[in-house]
């Protein structure tokens, strides 16, 4: 079949609207009509930094949709079933089936390689193969997913579709983060660095858990005045305020039990472990790279764990229910993050996202 997508031809590129040929689905893969995708930070990543992902490619991998069809071998999906796509992982490994797909053998070489199971990507443009992100390629108007890959949820109908895909990679991992990994007590203090989607996730995932302080450090006033409206009880603007200093303050001198890193800025990745209390946790989910730290100053004498989080530590199909449930609740309102976008604006939505003037732009597909 053909159908439209957003691909990209090299890094640093604009993405270009194109027919595309999708290929026949294999027995285990479903066909997505796409209604929504978000824009998320790692798509920005992967345009401009050479080498990640191989070009050309069609990027997106917080898809939202409506089954269209079912390969012979799916039994847990039908036409018409509304989904959110998440990340790819084998299901095989000993990380799977030890209940942690999020950290999958196959994680880099699926989602970020597309070194997918079928071999060769679905997806063609005047006879070039594009490479897949993330197993799905949400930014087309229709993806071929494995089934392994996708949610079935409980939404009313399209529209309120077209919001849940974010729940795929951005809200979950950072509310999940808290949830799944971190696991406050009741009472804890919490250091979040970032106010964007992953950022005031979560913040609201801290609000959930119980948290007592639950302070965020931006640059940008208005995503911290946001944060705040979600559950933030302390922000801080690093451009005008001192972290450490205003940390201490809050918490009696005693700093955080976790600090939380959504930004991969690594100076303030060493400033947040000078807020962590002696056996606290400095938690890192940004795309940092090198740092230089003093070990036995900064970690050893406190005793500080590091523990690193990909996708929240989530099981997809058991969590993100969850989060939809959440949002139905009212408990959850990631949708104050979001701005919509109409597909062929995607150059104006990337835009927009890395200048912070918007944190979670969602892509809405042409019906």
């Amino acid at each position: 079949m053909k159908t439209k997508a957003a691909v990209l031809f090299k890094n640093k590129d604009l993405f270009q609207i194109k027919e595309i040929e999708v290929d026949e689905l294999r027995s285990d893969e479903i066909l997505v009509r796409i209604v929504g995708v978000g824009v998320c930070h790692t798509d920005e990543v992967i345009r401009q930094n050479e080498g990640l992902s191989p070009f050309p490619i069609i990027l997106g991998h917080e898809g939202s949709g409506v089954v269209e069809q079912v390969g012979s071998g799916v039994d847990d999906f039908k036409i018409g079933d509304y989904v959110v796509l998440s990340f790819s992982f084998c299901s095989k490994c000993d990380t799977c089936i030890s209940g942690h797909p999020n950290v999958c053998e196959t994680f880099g070489d699926v989602n970020f390689l597309g070194k997918i199971p079928r071999q060769v990507s679905p997806y063609q443009h005047n006879g070039e193969k594009l490479n897949v992100f993330f197993g799905q390629s949400s930014f087309s108007q229709y993806c071929v997913v494995r089934a392994n890959d996708a949610v079935k949820v409980n939404v009313d109908n399209e529209k309120e579709l077209s919001l849940m895909g974010p729940l795929g990679c951005g809200i979950q991992t950072g509310c999940g983060t808290v949830l799944n990994a971190l696991k406050p007590a009741v009472g804890d203090d919490i250091l979040i660095a970032g106010a964007g989607g992953v950022g005031i996730a979560a913040v609201m995932g801290a609000k959930l858990a119980g948290c007592r302080n639950i302070i965020i450090i931006d640059i940008l006033d208005h995503r911290l005045e946001l944060a705040k409206s979600l559950g933030a009880t302390h922000i801080i603007n690093g451009k005008r305020q001192n972290l450490v200093e205003e940390v201490l303050k809050i918490t009696n001198g005693k700093g955080v039990h976790f600090a939380l890193d959504a930004t991969g800025v690594t100076p303030l990745i060493v400033q947040q472990l000078h807020c962590i209390r002696t056996l606290g946790t400095m938690c890192i989910i940004g795309y940092a790279r090198k740092i230089e730290i003093d070990l036995f100053q900064d970690i050893v004498l406190k005793c500080i764990r590091i523990v690193p989080v990909s996708e929240g530590n989530s099981i997809p199909k058991i969590f993100i229910p969850k989060l939809v449930e959440l949002y139905k609740q009212g408990k959850l309102p990631f949708d104050k993050l979001v701005e919509f976008y109409d597909f062929n604006d995607i150059n104006q939505a990337f835009n927009d996202s890395a200048s912070g003037k918007v944190i979670k732009p969602i892509l809405l597909m042409p019906k």
